[in-house]
């Protein structure tokens, strides 16, 4: 059965043929490649919100190289222990879905098979997650008003999104867990210093979150040497830095032939405990 609930009255929704609809008769329509738009336009604060097109071509070329592969290899893991058979993982802000997909090939093979959703602001980034995983299921939607069901999740992850302490612990069931990837202090420390005349570690944040219990907090570190000025400026592209910078900035990273820098993350792993209502 599925989680999603109808983002206009919050009743539950069935499938049939290529809508989604709920009882009070709200359709939706699946896109072609297979997710379903439940973005109501109220709730839009740009006529198309999330990433652009440019942030998601680089991203998907850079990722595709296996250049972030330490960290979705650290967080199959982590999904291992925390998975069961026949649950649900959500996984809010999920981007083109290259963790997505990596997670739910790694659960197939390990025989532990899980129901796969994925929530992302951009429709762009939607479409690309249902062809890149066409076995899970994706919605246009907001982390901040998820298109989920009360307590249907075992797990969720949150990768590089913006946190709703509400809304992840609303949709978790009792004992769930989440998985909340942030950069560390040193990420992308050569790029910002090919950058910046002054480069900024990244700002360290409280581990604590109301209604959740921190089990384990794990370091993802290791080393990126670029030989390929298309895969730096993809790097860059995918970064805020890139929108935060000006055209001096920008001539500096395109006259680079190379570029060396650590890649460093947290994946900060929670359950949840009491309820916050």
């Amino acid at each position: 059965m599925s989680v999603w609930k109808c983002p206009v009255c919050d009743a539950p929704m069935q499938r049939r043929d290529r809508c989604w609809s709920c009882a009070k008769g709200h359709s939706f329509d699946m896109a072609k490649s297979g997710y379903v738009n439940l973005l109501p336009a109220n709730r839009k604060h740009t006529k198309n919100p999330g990433d652009n097109a440019v942030m998601m071509r680089a991203r998907k070329s850079f990722l595709d190289k296996g250049h972030y592969a330490p960290l979705r290899d650290a967080l199959e893991r982590a999904v291992l222990r925390y998975g069961r058979p026949g649950g649900v993982l959500l996984d809010a802000g999920c981007g083109e879905g290259y963790y997505t997909a990596g997670i739910f090939d790694t659960l197939e093979q390990a025989r532990l098979p899980m129901q796969i959703y994925g929530v992302d602001i951009s429709k762009s980034a939607a479409d690309a997650a249902a062809k890149r995983c066409p076995e899970g299921h994706f919605s246009v939607g907001s982390v901040y008003h998820l298109p989920v069901s009360d307590q249907c999740c075992d797990v969720l992850m949150t990768i590089f999104a913006p946190y709703c302490g509400t809304e992840f612990h609303r949709v978790l069931k009792k004992n769930g867990v989440m998985l909340m990837v942030i950069p560390g202090q040193q990420h992308l420390w050569g790029l910002k210093e090919a950058i910046y005349d002054v480069p900024y570690p990244n700002a360290v944040r409280d581990y604590a979150l109301e209604g959740f219990e921190l089990i384990q907090a794990e370091y993802v570190d290791s080393w990126l040497k670029l030989s390929e000025p298309e895969d730096i400026q993809n790097l860059f592209q995918m970064t805020p830095y890139y929108y935060k910078t000006g055209r001096e900035e920008h001539a500096r990273l395109a006259g680079l032939k190379s570029l060396s820098t650590q890649i460093s993350f947290e994946i900060l792993q929670y359950r949840v405990t009491k309820s916050l209502i």
